[in-house]
């Protein structure tokens, strides 16, 4: 049933009436590019990535896997969805990306012309904490999907043995469990204040997939926990990685995504964890709180409105 709310969530953006309003600012992967806009007005889209489904099908299990008829069809229905989504995509006068991967992705897939601005998302900073101490767990706050690679951080914990809490809920939730060991824990449905609590306590954060951002490695910071994470994406420009000085770094790298160089990352943080200043972790995911974001998307909407309108009148 998942699957329908592509074709549904299009639909019903395209319902949504914003003609009234001279500046539409959209946040978007997918659909609130549809949404309906008066002729002249100025849509600002602040991207996350070019629809995952459309461009970077390979992402699903169900399209890897796809044989024979059902990997032709895929391949039509996403041939659509490429023609729909760049289509909607030219309506923009303005993207803002939320990394420099992301900008050049958008320039890609939609032809995206001149430089797009790039604007970090924020992390609300004030809903986590430091705490005085931590506990032995492991921890991971992600959706059960295909490829935020849950798969690897389990392959990795039923080796180690060491305690692994997963966060969320997600397609390939039965999947992932019946391939956990006893070690290995899952939750779904907390409060808020219980996860900053289990951000706070753990002993570190995993995060093993390729994200253009990632939002909850820079949570982690926020809690003055370590990042274990693979060394690509988003991360690069979030996180500190270990390099000469422990106590300056917010995070360890690893290069591959396999499960040699994840046990390897973990036996190193097994190994300094402790070394860690997690004051100096905390002032890194200050960066990028919700106030400074507030304030950058704000300056780039008024100047764009300024410039958008003086253009449109004298035409």
């Amino acid at each position: 049933m998942k699957k329908l709310f592509f074709p549904l969530g299009l639909m019903a953006m395209r319902q949504l009436d914003a003609t009234a309003y001279d500046v539409i600012l959209m946040s978007s992967t997918y659909c609130a590019k549809y949404v309906k806009v008066a002729p002249g007005a100025l849509v600002i889209n602040y991207c996350h990535q070019p629809f995952r489904l459309a461009w970077y099908p390979e992402s699903y299990a169900e399209f890897v896997q796809a044989k024979g008829l059902k990997k032709l069809v895929l391949r039509s229905v996403i041939a659509a969805l490429q023609h729909y989504d760049f289509k909607a995509a030219q309506r923009t006068n303005y993207f803002i990306a939320n990394t420099q991967e992301t900008s050049e992705k958008i320039k890609d897939k939609y032809k995206a012309q001149g430089e797009i601005e790039v604007i970090y998302p924020p992390v609300n900073s004030k809903q986590f904490y430091v705490s005085a101490g931590q506990k032995n767990y492991y921890l991971m706050v992600t959706r059960l999907e295909y490829y935020k690679r849950v798969d690897l951080a389990i392959d990795a914990f039923n080796q180690t043995g060491l305690p692994l809490l997963i966060v969320g809920t997600g397609t390939k939730e039965s999947e992932l469990k019946s391939k956990a060991k006893n070690n290995i824990i899952f939750k779904s449905g907390l409060s808020g204040s219980k996860l900053s609590q289990l951000y706070a306590e753990c002993r570190a954060f995993i995060f093993p997939q390729h994200e253009d951002f990632g939002i909850t490695p820079l949570e982690a910071n926020a809690s003055g926990r370590p990042v274990i994470a693979y060394g690509a994406g988003g991360v690069l420009n979030t996180m500190i990685p270990l390099q000469d000085t422990i106590e300056k770094s917010t995070a360890i790298f690893f290069q591959e995504q396999k499960v040699e160089a994840l046990l390897q990352a973990i036996k190193q943080m097994e190994e300094i964890y402790l070394e860690f200043n997690s004051d100096f972790i905390r002032k890194n995911a200050l960066r990028f709180d919700e106030s400074a974001f507030i304030q950058a998307i704000q300056n780039f909407v008024n100047l764009k409105y300024q410039t958008h309108f003086k253009n449109f009148i004298s035409c």
